[in-house]
C-alpha cells in the first residue's frame, strides 16, 4: 500500500510517501509543498491545490494520511491551515484518494507508543522504525512521513479488520 503523509499549513505542507505492508514500511519520497510570505491567501490555497494533486497524480497513492487540526494558542494561524486543510482534502477527493485523518496524540502513540511524546522522540523513532540515515528535512517532511507511519502501522496491524 501506497501512503501519502500530510502536514497540512499554508506557508509549508509537508509530505511523506511510504510503501507499507505487514510489519514493514519503506520510504520512498518526502518533501514540502512552500507558498512564498506576502502572497495573497487565495493564491497560496490556489498554488497548495495543484501542487497536491500533481503530488497525487505523480505518485498514485492508494490512501492520504493528514493530521487533524490542532488549535494551540493562535486561532489566525489555526484558521489558515484549517483552510489549506480543506484544499488538501479537496485534491485528494477530487482525484479520489481515500482519506484517513490522525490526531497528534494517535501520531505520537503509533510511532513512539506513547501519546504525549515529544516531537524529537518522534522524530527518531521515525528515523529508527524506517532505518533512515538521518532525520527526513524539513521538520514539516519528517512529521507528515510520521503521519504516514501511523496510518502504516495501524492499517497494516494484525488487528486491523478484526
Amino acid at each position: 500500500m501506497r501512503i501519502l503523509g500530510i502536514d497540512p499549513g499554508y506557508a509549508i505542507v509537508g509530505f511523506g510517501l511510504l510503501e507499507a505492508g505487514r510489519g514493514q514500511a519503506k520510504l520512498l519520497s518526502c518533501g514540502a509543498i512552500n507558498t512564498p510570505a506576502g502572497v495573497a491567501m487565495p493564491q497560496r490555497l490556489l498554488q497548495i491545490q495543484e501542487d497536491m494533486e500533481t503530488l497525487i497524480r505523480t505518485f498514485s497513492p492508494d490512501v492520504m494520511a493528514i493530521e487533524e487540526l490542532f488549535f494551540n494558542t493562535n486561532v489566525t494561524t489555526g484558521i489558515g491551515v484549517a483552510q489549506a486543510r480543506g484544499v488538501i482534502l479537496a485534491a485528494a477527493a477530487k482525484l479520489g484518494v481515500a482519506i484517513f485523518e490522525y490526531t497528534p496524540s494517535q501520531v505520537k502513540q503509533a510511532v513512539v507508543g506513547y501519546g504525549k511524546a515529544e516531537k524529537r522522540q518522534v522524530m527518531d523513532m521515525t528515523r529508527r522504525i524506517l532505518n533512515l540515515g538521518a532525520v527526513p528535512k524539513p521538520d514539516d517532511a519528517a512529521d507528515a512521513v510520521a503521519i504516514a507511519l501511523c496510518h502504516a502501522r495501524s492499517r497494516t496491524s494484525r488487528l486491523y479488520g478484526q
